[in-house]
């Protein structure tokens, strides 16, 4: 899974966290935890981790609530 996390307000506008994992959604229930692998503006070179949960999934239209808690390092 590949997703860019991009700020469009505020204090980090025009920069992004980019997020790079598998992501076993089948496999776990609860929680699941991928890797920042870097981003982009003031989040260039960051590192971290994101804990994903999912709240709702529709099978059938594949649309699901997802929160997402980050703990990002960057200098």
């Amino acid at each position: 899974m590949y997703v860019d996390l991009a700020f469009t307000t505020g204090k980090f506008n025009g920069s992004s966290i980019s997020i790079f994992s598998r992501n076993p959604v089948a496999e776990e229930a609860g929680e699941r935890e991928i890797a920042i692998v870097g981003g982009r503006g003031q989040f260039r070179m960051a590192r971290g981790f994101v804990k994903i949960k999912t709240h709702q999934i529709d099978m059938k239209t594949g649309d699901a609530v997802l929160r997402y808690d980050a703990t990002v390092y960057h200098y």
